[in-house]
């Protein structure tokens, strides 16, 4: 996922990749992260989606429907799960598509998805998956075999296909249904991700009609056919997307009668909406906002560790695989002493304190603490620590001298003078901005806050010196390893690759390359963490912070809610779609208000809210997509 991500984690999902910000077409939706964003997509089969003939919403004898409305600040990049990578885009596909396997809410371990068992053989080469045979689509249609196989071979034979969550199949030799519950997959070598690939699988008699998968964004003929617990119906751009429950889910069908992502530009407006009653939930406050909620009455705040990261990303020269370089980034951020500078220069305590306000902990490795097997953190000697004369000492040796004005100049005597991009709609983002720009000002550097409300187009055409950057990560961290490789790069600078910041470095790939193919849990943990170390000496990535899910829902609408992990855990993003399938309504609110008021926003009976930030092993953060998230 991210999941972008993840939930690509990934994306979440992811998986996929990071995008990092609404792009033209995308449009609603959840947490504040960055991501980059995929080709616009443009519709292409019309005839997509059959008519619905198996999800619920219908009256419910009480005068309305009950309808779960959550506030988002994120837009959907993309509807299709080829292109998807924002995490609010793909928790969408969570609920609308099931992949072969899912994670379990308590503790994130592999759970059956699509696929109800799987085994390799001795070699570790080919993988064979039972699929269910109790999964309907939702225009009436079996889910089988040869669903799971095509979208796989879609993915391995259109690259286009490939652009979210193209590293999940990079390596597949072959892959067939020889009957429609079983699902054989042949590998080059062996992978170490065949129980979390994070790949919505979708209806072949549908998919197989789309011609261009670079621009159909699959957002304009609805229903759109799934086998998840949500069905896709209405979606507009930058306003809100539409589900309702499948009434053939195999788990059981979601009690709510719709589910609505609406989308908020201004937190303030989404936050006023929470108090008024007409949204049941509202993800990504402020410091302020929940202190603002915290005694309100009839909402809770949960503030608990998340499975996001906050990070500055540095342009290490914007390039694609046909060797080509573009966009016009700073050439001084290619000098590593002038990265390493920076990183002395940047406060991650004052951040933390002062601008997250405690609800996050310190960055410093790539995978937030919450994932305890991968997390990482520098020894002694390799931790570059909040030091401004450090910082001066090595811009003065790498021969970056402060003029008579006091402004440090580059061996071609120009100031050293740094654009960093930033969401307009991330307070975040603002003010960490204004903070480096007092740090680095009294080096001698200058800084230029870039606000944007789009900012994947200079982005993905690498005309930024530094930007705000985060993914949410999954159980399984290889989606966000994988967006730091070089095959994750554009194939030519007109192109969109999976790539999160065109880092391409040897050491990191062969690492890569190594853990992938690694089934030891322990040998492939420590191989993700030698990654982290070196993705942190290059200097690109300097992770500030692993941010809290900070939430706010209404007592009044919701009568309960699941979290993961369910003893400390986020709501909203989740690596699944237990939060929503789950979510029940209160008692005594039927009163058939579709405003989303009348009915609360509840999940899972008996799960338990975590109300207070909670500390230790589990901790926080992105996507950005980013962004979130990727997922």
């Amino acid at each position: 996922m991210v999941t972008k991500a993840p939930p690509r984690s990934v994306r979440h999902r992811p998986r996929n990749r990071l995008v990092l910000a609404a792009c033209a077409a995308a449009s609603a939706l959840v947490m504040s992260a960055a991501v980059v964003p995929h080709a616009q997509a443009q519709p292409q089969a019309r005839a997509l989606a059959p008519a619905l003939a198996t999800t619920a919403g219908e009256e419910d004898g009480k005068g309305g429907k009950q309808v779960l409305t959550v506030a988002v600040s994120q837009s959907v990049d993309s509807l299709s799960p080829f292109l998807a990578a924002r995490l609010v885009s793909t928790s969408i596909h969570r609920l609308a598509y099931e992949y072969l396997t899912n994670y379990d809410p308590k503790d994130g371990r592999t759970v059956p998805g699509l696929a109800t068992a799987w085994k390799p053989s001795e070699d570790k080469l080919t993988w064979t998956y039972t699929i269910r045979d109790d999964s309907k689509w939702s225009d009436g249609r079996q889910a089988t075999a040869e669903d799971a196989a095509w979208t796989f071979n879609k993915m391995m034979t259109d690259e286009n296909a490939a652009t979210a969550n193209g590293s999940f199949t990079a390596n597949f030799k072959k892959v067939t249904a020889p009957d429609p519950k079983t699902l054989v997959i042949e590998l080059k070598k062996p992978q170490a991700t065949m129980t979390a690939l994070d790949v919505p699988i979708v209806p072949k008699h549908v998919w197989e009609k789309v011609g261009d998968f670079s621009k159909f964004n699959n957002d304009k003929q609805f229903p759109i056919v799934g086998n998840g617990p949500f069905v896709i119906t209405d979606f507009k751009v930058d306003q809100y997307v539409k589900l309702r429950p499948n009434k053939d889910f195999w788990r059981g069908a979601p009690k709510f009668d719709e589910l609505v992502f609406k989308y908020y530009k201004d937190g303030d407006a989404a936050v006023a909406a929470l108090q008024k009653g007409e949204v049941s939930f509202v993800q990504g406050l402020t410091p302020a906002q929940a202190a603002a909620l915290k005694n309100a009455e009839n909402i809770k705040v949960n503030d608990a560790p998340g499975r996001r990261f906050f990070a500055l990303a540095t342009n290490p020269g914007a390039r694609s695989k046909d060797g080509k370089t573009f966009g016009n980034g700073h050439k001084a951020l290619l000098d590593p002493a002038v990265r390493k500078a920076l990183f002395h220069a940047t406060d991650r305590k004052t951040i933390v304190d002062k601008v997250f306000q405690g609800h996050a902990v310190e960055g410093e490795g790539y995978i937030p603490p919450r994932f305890s097997s991968y997390f990482w953190k520098p020894e002694a000697g390799q931790k570059i620590g909040y030091d401004p004369a450090q910082a001066a000492k090595l811009l003065d040796e790498a021969g970056y001298k402060k003029n008579a004005n006091g402004k440090r100049t580059g061996k071609d005597g120009k100031p050293l003078d740094f654009r960093i991009l930033c969401h307009a709609t991330d307070p975040n983002d603002k003010a960490i901005g204004k903070y480096l720009q007092e740090w680095w000002g009294e080096l001698g550097i200058g800084l230029k806050v870039e606000c944007l409300d789009n900012v994947s187009d200079p982005w993905l055409k690498g005309d930024y010196d530094l930007a705000f950057d985060g993914w949410s990560v999954n159980p399984d961290p290889d989606f966000v390893l994988s967006i730091h490789t070089c095959a994750a790069l554009p194939a030519t600078p007109k192109d969109t690759g999976a790539t999160d910041n065109f880092i391409c470095d040897k050491q990191f790939d062969e690492l890569y390359a190594k853990q992938a193919a690694e089934y030891d849990p322990a040998k492939r943990a420590d191989m993700v963490r030698q990654m982290q170390s070196r993705l942190y000496d290059t200097g690109y990535m300097n992770v500030l912070a692993y941010p809290n899910a900070v939430e706010a829902y209404r007592t009044d609408q919701i009568k309960s809610i699941k979290t993961m992990p369910e003893a400390a855990g986020n709501i909203y993003g989740q690596d699944g779609y237990w939060s929503w399938w789950s979510a029940e309504p209160a008692a005594g609110d039927g009163d058939g208000s579709e405003s989303g008021s009348s009915t609360g926003l509840l999940i899972g009976a008996g799960a338990v809210v975590v109300l207070a930030a909670a500390v230790g092993l589990f901790v926080a953060m992105r996507r950005r997509s980013t962004a979130e998230d990727r997922e």
